[in-house]
This record gives structure tokens, sequence and C-alpha cells, in this order.
């Protein structure tokens, strides 16, 4: 089949075969009919399958012919609307419509947070016949009077599932509410949840459904391998992959934000010019670094999982898991970044023995035995054991075999907690001092990364001293009060003050995290190295309060810890008291690893 078959207007045609476009993918084929026929659309579709061109010819083929409303400040009325889960994919989706309306009296802007609200009011303001948009500034443009739906002809929700998964579902349901009833709904999702399901039920009327490709398969043309390393080379291996093969484009996947940070500097202080990509990152700093990576200024893209969701390059030959995700179905949306528009892609795993349950995992969802090799001198030490990982909100198991005990995982994740206090303590004695400084004689826990443990021996008896220094802008601090710090979780309340006396800030709420005073600027957690020695075990046993007003263990990670800290959610028994020993993280050996990779 060719486009011309699909009777699209001649504008549209034309600037179609001038991206160079002669045929149409499956899901172009099934869902531009369907589309121009005005049916609702129930779509399942990847990344990589062209679902974009999907929904926005036949969108365009409709405005094209049909009458331009007016909006309430005498502009052009939205006559599509597509929503989009993050900044870049928004982004992608608006250069992809003006490409194709290059010939029609039609135009189209983008909105998304991160970047000042005025030049998007402006645009809207004056009118335009398509808006691209995230769920979160559409809603605060609207709500300051500034967004008219009314006159909203096509809707449609891309990444529907991705929407979900990032906590987008009830901002949609609000934007469904502003759009009217009677209009043609499409909905794309590389999956079909219950949730998925009953968004759909609730939105389209009468749908055609097409599921070009089952969410639990990944593109064929793709070429993948497995490369187990030890824990502690994979920076080295990353570096030795990409100069081998002068790789000149590749994309690389970490878990956590921190590890998009640290792996980036670390290539670019070895000559790979390279950017982290993340949520933290400003607009104007990812917009550069996909710029970059687009254009071949940057080698190396280093990633967490949703912000890559926008990347879309055709060319792109090489994406690299640096980290292995936990989640099955991230793999699959990660490794079809590459292998696009027809063309062939490779898709490089680094293994450590903490990730061998993820990756074996991976292989029953894709239904695929993924090659294995060993690179040689970065393979994993003869004694290395699995180790649990602090991820999220909590510490999960991602080696092979059994599940640890309930009080090694514990262990671990008292053994990340304290690395994590170690981390802000080191951080807050190597900046410079802002007119008074927390006191407080608390020994700061020692890691012992050789033995694979980490020992605390903080006794937490400082106490707080509430300096008289003026912070930078020559005002009084008023985030600290006097109060010893005892170590032990619980917090020493301050004494009353006097009702004409200042306000000093949040009040404690008298729980855990004993001599830990708020820093905003403390750094991202890093995927920490737990120095805790296990067998090869998964877990995924219940979670819940671990009793005594104090957090769970299982449910705690450095990430956790991390972002309780910036929202002052520790108690401020004392400034710089220990916060409490960490003890002995180290759990018992575990057996030798079966069916582990390159043992």
């Amino acid at each position: 089949m060719t486009f011309e078959e699909l009777n699209l207007a001649p504008a549209i045609l034309k600037a179609v075969l001038e991206e160079g476009y002669e045929n149409p993918t499956p899901i172009q084929a099934q869902a531009i009919p369907a589309v121009l026929a005005g049916h609702d659309l129930l779509a399942g579709a990847q990344t990589g399958t062209g679902k974009t061109a999907a929904f926005t010819l036949p969108m365009l083929h409709r405005l094209s012919q049909g009458q331009v409303p007016r909006n309430k400040f005498g502009g052009k009325g939205i006559r599509a609307l597509v929503l989009t889960p993050t900044r870049e994919l928004a982004a992608q989706v608006e250069e992809s419509v003006r490409s194709y309306a290059k010939y029609l009296d039609i135009n189209s802007t983008v909105i998304f947070g991160g970047v000042g609200m005025k030049p998007q009011i402006d645009r809207i303001k004056k009118g335009v016949d398509i808006l691209v948009a995230t769920p979160g500034r559409l809603l605060d443009l609207q709500q300051q009077g500034f967004m008219d739906l009314s006159t909203v002809e096509v809707l449609v929700l891309d990444e529907a599932d991705r929407m979900l998964d990032m906590g987008f579902i009830h901002d949609v349901k609000k934007v469904l509410a502003l759009v009217p009833k009677d209009k043609q709904s499409l909905l794309f999702s590389a999956t079909f949840s219950d949730e998925i399901r009953d968004l759909a039920n609730g939105l389209l009327r009468n749908p055609q459904s097409i599921q070009v490709t089952p969410s639990n398969t990944t593109v064929q043309r793709i070429t993948q391998v497995i490369h187990p390393v030890g824990r502690g080379k994979k920076k080295q291996v990353l570096l030795h992959i990409i100069n081998e093969n002068n790789w000149s484009q590749v994309l690389v996947f970490t878990r956590t934000k921190f590890g998009a940070n640290n792996v980036a500097e670390f290539l670019t202080k070895n000559n790979i010019s390279a950017m982290a990509l993340h949520g933290n990152k400003s607009q104007s700093a990812r917009t550069q670094a996909l710029a970059g990576f687009k254009t071949g200024e940057l080698r190396a893209l280093v990633a967490t999982d949703i912000a890559a969701r926008g990347i879309d390059i055709d060319e792109l030959p090489h994406v690299v898991n640096y980290e292995i995700p936990n989640v099955s179905e991230d793999y699959v949306h990660r490794i079809g970044r590459t292998g696009r528009a027809g063309r062939e892609g490779h898709a490089v795993s680094l293994v450590c023995m903490d990730e061998e349950g993820f990756m074996m995992d991976i292989e029953r969802f894709t239904k695929q035995e993924i090659p294995v090799q060993v690179l040689e001198g970065f393979g994993p030490e003869e004694d290395e054991v699995a180790e649990p990982i602090a991820m999220g909100r909590q510490t999960i198991w991602g080696g092979a075999g059994k599940p640890p005990s309930r009080d090694v995982m514990q262990a671990a994740a008292k053994a990340a907690r304290q690395e994590m206090m170690d981390r802000i303590r080191t951080t807050k004695a190597t900046q410079p001092d802002r007119g008074g400084r927390a006191g407080g004689r608390g020994q700061a826990p020692k890691a012992s990364s050789d033995e694979g443990r980490s020992e605390g021996n903080a006794g937490g008896q400082g106490r707080g001293r509430n300096h008289a220094g003026a912070s930078a802008n020559n005002k009084p601090r008023r985030d600290r009060f006097d109060g010893p710090g005892n170590g032990s979780g619980a917090a020493h309340r301050p004494k009353a003050a006097p009702q004409n006396a200042p306000r000093r800030g949040p009040r404690p709420d008298g729980e855990g995290g004993g001599g830990v005073r708020r820093f905003d600027d403390q750094p991202p957690r890093a995927d920490a190295h737990l120095g805790t020695q296990l067998g090869h075990a998964r877990s995924s046993g219940p979670r819940g309060s671990a009793g005594g007003g104090q957090p769970d263990p299982m449910r705690t990670s450095v990430d956790t810890m991390a972002e309780r800290g910036r929202r002052g959610g520790f108690n401020r028994g004392g400034n710089g008291g220990g916060g409490g020993g960490g003890g002995f993280g180290g759990g018992g050996r575990g057996g030798p690893s079966r069916g582990g990779y390159g043992r």
C-alpha cells in the first residue's frame, strides 16, 4: 500500500512524500482510514511504529475541510487537542504536525511546564488550530482563564499508559471534562491495563480497535546482547564499548537521575561528549541536550526512562541499558528507540549479578533468549554475590533465586540509609559557610566497601547550636533551633517560644530522623552500593509499617530519605547530631548462583 491510496488531501500527501515516506507502516495503514471515516480509535502501538503520523495525517485532513471556529478571545478556536505525558514528546509531536501541515492554512503550538507562561498565553489568545500539551500546564492555563477548549473537534491521548504511570490520570479526567462530548477521540497506548480500558470505556464511543504489535514483543530488527559485568566495572565497560566500536551516537539508560548525572560526568571526563536528561533538568537544558544529540554534537545521551519518552530519532543506531529496568515493559520501550523506520539497531545490556533476575524476567516477557557475550577482563569477580538495589521508595531484589529473609532486606535498607546520611554529612562539610553552621559531635559512620558492609558508630549526642550569623541576603536564618540529637530517631522538641517570638519554620513531627537538618540543595541519591552480601534471591514479600512509629525498612530507600530530608520531614532534634548508629549492614553469604549470566 502507498500513501496515495489513503485518499489524503494533496497538500498533506505532498508534505509526506517530501519527508521521504512512500509506504505507510501497519499502524498508519489501519488507523488512517478509520480516523478519516470518523470513528473513535483505540490503538495499541509502541514507540517507533509510526503512530504519530497515524493520528496526525487524518487529523490534518479533517481540519483542512472544516470551518474555523472562534475562541472567547476572538482568535481561532482550538480544533484539535493532543495530550502527551512529557515535554519532550509534546515538542516532538508538534514538530511533526508542523512538518505535515506546511502546505495547509493550519497552525499549531505546544505548551508544557518548565518555561514561561506568557508566550504560551499570547499564542493561544491569537488562536491555534492544533494544541499539543502536557496535562499539568494545560490545566494551569485553564484555571487562570487563558484556555478555551469549547471548540475541540478531535482529542488525542498519546502514550496513555505512560500518563497513567506518571500519575496524570486525574489531570487527564479534568481535561476530558473541559472538552465537548461531541468530538472524535483517539487513544494510543503501548499496553492495555485495566485502568487504560476503564479510561477508554468512558472516553470512546464504539471505537475501532487496532493492535499492531503486542506489548511483550520487541522489534526484530534490533540486535540484542547481554554483557555480564562486575558491579564496579560498568563505567569502564561502557567507555570500552563506545571507544572500541567508535560509536558516534548512543543512548544510555539509567534507573535514577543521580545515575544519569554520574555516568554523563564520567563519559565527559573521558573525552566522550555527553549530557544527562532527566526530570530535574531545566527545560532549556533538556532542549539543549536533545538538540545536541540529534545533531551529533553529543556522542552520548544518558537518560532516565520517563525523560527519554520524547526522543524520536529515526537513525539512532545504539542503545545501552547501563542499568537493567525492574519493569520488563520498560526494556521494550528503551530498545524501541533504535531500529526505527526500517533501519537496524543495536541494544546492549550491562548486567551485574544484582540484576540477573530482572534480565531473566525480561527474557520471559519478550519470549526471547538474548545472546550473552562475556568481555574479557570486565566480568564479575569469582567471589561476587548479588546485593539488593535501593530504588524508588523501596529496597528491591534483582538477583536470581529465592527471596532473602526479611531481616536481610532490613539490614540492606539500613545500610542504604546510613550511606545516604554519610553522603549528606560529607556534602555539608564541603559546602561554604553561609554565616552560621550547625554544631554537633556525632561521629559519621564509616563505609567499608572492600568488606561489602557499612559500619556506623555515630553516638549522636551532639548539641545543635543556633548561631547568630546571617545568610547571604543578610536576613537571620530561621530554620534552626536548639536541641540535642540523641541518634535514636526520636526528636527532642524545643521549648515553647513566647507568642511574640518569630516563627522558626516547620515544626518537627515527633518521629524519626533525629539530628538531621533539612538541606534543600543536598544531592540526589546515588544508585548506592548497599554493602550487604547476600545469596542469590528475589523478594516480593509484603510491605507495611515496621511498628514503633518508624518507617518500614522494606519501603525505605535512599530516594525516600533524600526526599523527606529535602521537604523537612526529618526531625531536627539538634543540627548536626549523629542521627543514629548505622550498625552492621552485612548479611550472610549465600550459596553459588545457579543459572546466572557469565558464571
